[in-house]
């Protein structure tokens, strides 16, 4: 009883903090605003969404190739077309239940390839902290390339003396987090403890597979072909399409982030994109146009692959024996 009630809280509570931002977002808006908004897509420059779309095409099939060389790693073959079909289908899953594609992409090859579900799962989840390393090193690229601007902000906003006082809090907090993690006994920091053990050991065994080059080549290319698809989706309406690229990178972090935060980024993507392109003095109707076309054209484009890769799987494995 008690799964099947967080089972149905993952899909309510993203669901609902996504409706709600949506209903937040327009409801600050004036009549002629929302007006100016419908403008803005209806003169955006779709080239561009194409261009971006190819891009996000590109990321889909190096994470799918990428996928291979975690398998093989641990002795198992796979095929292409099987990894991407299922990347396709772990991206869709996300729009229902946040989190749930790592588990279809794994069902998928234990269906097709008969890959132990907890072996391809595993892999994933190496690969998930591989993503979080990079996103924390766009994170920091993004803070250094406005840290003038972002310093000013914090300054403006917020009173030095708090700032002080913030900063003391946080190194406490650290000092005291170093501290437990290293000399308690306390069996939840154990357990976190061990957790982090085993996600360091699966992300150092990435530098130990026979072809690490080839993953970090496709890592590289993942990440990458990201920045193009959100760089290229910035450029479909004029207020954006001249944005700096350290003002880019700042709202390609907060755009990733968001994605986090509900199915597939419903609400809160838009939202936070027009959010951090205010702080840079961009207009909120303009800021909020440019999420929306980005966001629903990459939504578009998982729903469509995704639909298909579940019609093209067992054309693709009529052989396999069910």
């Amino acid at each position: 009883m008690k799964q099947k009630t967080n089972k149905i809280l993952s899909i309510i509570l993203p669901l609902t903090l996504g409706v709600f931002l949506v209903y937040y977002a327009y409801n600050q808006f004036k009549p002629e605003e929302i007006e100016l908004i419908k403008s803005h897509f209806i003169h955006a420059d779709y080239s561009f969404i194409a261009l971006s779309s190819f891009f996000s095409f590109i990321s889909l099939a190096s994470r799918g190739y990428r996928w291979k060389y975690s398998l093989e790693h641990m002795g198992y073959k796979t095929q292409f077309h099987n990894n991407i079909m299922a990347v396709c289908i772990g991206y869709l899953m996300n729009l229902t239940i946040p989190r749930s594609g790592e588990v279809s992409r794994a069902l998928v090859l234990k269906k097709y390839n008969d890959i132990p579900f907890d072996k391809s799962f595993g892999s994933i989840i190496a690969e998930r902290v591989v993503d979080l390393v990079l996103l924390l090193l766009f994170v920091s690229i993004a803070c250094l390339l406005q840290f003038e601007h972002l310093k000013t902000f914090l300054m403006e906003t917020i009173p030095f003396e708090k700032l002080l006082l913030l900063g003391g809090v946080g190194i406490l907090g650290l000092l005291v987090f170093v501290y437990f993690f290293f000399y308690s006994k306390n069996t939840l920091v154990l357990k976190i403890k061990n957790k982090i053990s085993g996600l360091v050991e699966g992300v150092s065994s990435i530098f130990q597979m026979k072809n690490r080059k080839q993953f970090l080549f496709f890592t590289a290319s993942i990440w990458i072909s990201y920045v193009l698809t959100f760089y290229f989706g910035m450029k479909t309406i004029e207020e954006t399409s001249h944005l700096p690229f350290g003002i880019m990178m700042c709202a390609f972090v907060v755009g990733s982030l968001a994605v986090t935060f509900t199915n597939g980024g419903f609400g809160a993507f838009p939202f936070m994109i027009a959010q951090v392109l205010l702080l840079f003095g961009i207009a909120q109707t303009a800021g909020t146009a440019a999420g929306w076309i980005l966001w629903s054209s990459q939504t578009g484009m998982v729903v469509v692959f995704g639909g298909l890769s579940f019609l093209l799987l067992p054309l693709f494995n009529k052989t396999k024996n069910y």
